[in-house]
């Protein structure tokens, strides 16, 4: 059905450097249910629909409130079971996330309660929090698996990521996630790297499971070079290549992902000069992860010197029930412009149309014609209003392509 939104602040996230919001004030979007057709100023919609031989079947005023693309969150765990909060009271009292995981909290907590959770509970687990991130805007959002670890378990999380999105009205992008070694694989760890290789990324690929390949490289996690077997052997199978990199020690990953031409890699607490200036080159999207950074009590990332670098910035949940457990970009905003030092504007482009670029989504993040037909209006009528009343909704509608 055709829809024209008319007398709105239209942010369409596709501007020129000098307003990169691109910013139309009185403005209007048409769309015809799937794409957007058409964006400019109110006074010239009528013009445009004549134009283009279109009535709107519907003509929605807004009065003036903020219109932005859908938004898009381009690093989730969301699929899994369990709670963590006491992990939450420990680190409260001072215990760091490396000492919590050694003593088997972490990742390894949540094997359990995962590979024992019956595939209708994942489902419905994974549906509540994406409806959750729907109505604080979110229209696409990424979900890796990564929280069974063993070649059927990872298999099945995926199967079930599907089965949920197709059950939840946003956009599902799933992503193979090589988390950890798990704990029962430490003294075979060789044989369960080849079954990675050989048997789950393989599935994956045949299957069409998942778009991209994800690899934790950290301490505790896998090396550069387990890392490097794994992204290769995506990257042969057709796969994209993404990281989870240098969220507290520097492996080198970023160069290395980079020279693989990772669609992101994500944290980035630590990353070296050469890091950045390999990042740079290869036009790879830097994600920041500000819930887990200031949770964990991190140094945050090096935004100016991948900012001055010409790093294209994003900004995700992380959602996870350990270090982010929030389904909110607009609170990630929040805490990105104030701990992390982004402005506004990379706020806003790092949860629209860098985030998308990460996922490899050219339809998505951006009001143009051609673009998928998500929008957020709010309530609201500057940009800024969004992160700085972090904690309210200001969500008035979430519209998704039908």
């Amino acid at each position: 059905m055709t829809a024209l939104y008319l007398r709105a602040r239209v942010m369409t996230c596709n501007g020129p450097a000098p307003d990169p919001l691109g910013l139309v004030d009185d403005g209007a979007v048409l769309t015809d249910g799937a794409q957007v057709v058409w964006v400019g100023a109110a006074a010239d919609a009528d013009a445009a629909c004549r134009a283009l031989d279109v009535v709107p079947a519907e003509r929605v005023d807004l009065g003036g409130r903020l219109v932005t693309p859908g938004l898009v969150d381009c690093h989730t765990h969301a699929i899994f079971a369990g709670d963590r909060a006491a992990e939450f009271a420990m680190r409260a009292r001072g215990e760091g996330y490396l000492e919590i995981a050694r003593a088997g909290g972490g990742i390894a907590a949540t094997l359990g309660p995962t590979r024992g959770a019956s595939d209708a509970t994942l489902e419905r687990l994974t549906v509540d929090r994406l409806m959750a991130a729907r109505a604080t805007g979110t229209t696409t959002i990424e979900v890796k698996s990564g929280y069974d670890l063993t070649v059927a378990g990872e298999l099945r999380l995926l199967r079930v990521i599907a089965r949920a999105g197709a059950h939840a009205p946003l956009a599902v992008v799933p992503t193979l996630l090589c988390h950890v070694v798990p704990p029962e694989r430490r003294a075979d760890r060789d044989d369960y790297l080849h079954e990675l290789v050989t048997a789950l990324v393989p599935a994956v690929a045949a299957d069409r499971l998942a778009t991209s390949v994800d690899v934790y490289c950290d301490d505790g996690a896998f090396t550069r070079d387990e890392t490097a077997r794994i992204l290769v052997a995506a990257r042969d199978h057709g796969l994209a290549v993404r990281a989870h990199v240098g969220q507290f020690t520097d492996q080198g990953a970023a160069e290395l992902a980079a020279g693989l031409g990772a669609r992101s890699v994500d944290h980035l607490e630590q990353v070296s000069a050469a890091g950045i200036a390999a990042l740079a080159a290869a036009g790879t999207v830097a994600v920041m992860l500000p819930g887990a950074c200031v949770q964990l009590r991190l140094p945050p990332p090096p935004v100016a010197a991948l900012r001055a670098a010409g790093v294209p910035l994003a900004v995700a949940t992380d959602l996870n029930p350990g270090s982010s457990y929030t389904t909110s970009l607009p609170l990630q905003m929040w805490l990105a412009t104030t701990h992390l030092a982004m402005t506004v504007e990379e706020a806003w482009l790092g949860v629209t149309r860098i985030a998308a670029r990460a996922l490899g989504l050219a339809d998505r993040g951006v009001l143009a014609p051609g673009a998928r037909a998500d929008l957020v209006v709010w309530n609201a009528e500057h940009p800024a209003a969004v992160p700085y009343q972090y904690g309210a909704s200001l969500v008035e509608r979430v519209i998704t392509a039908a």
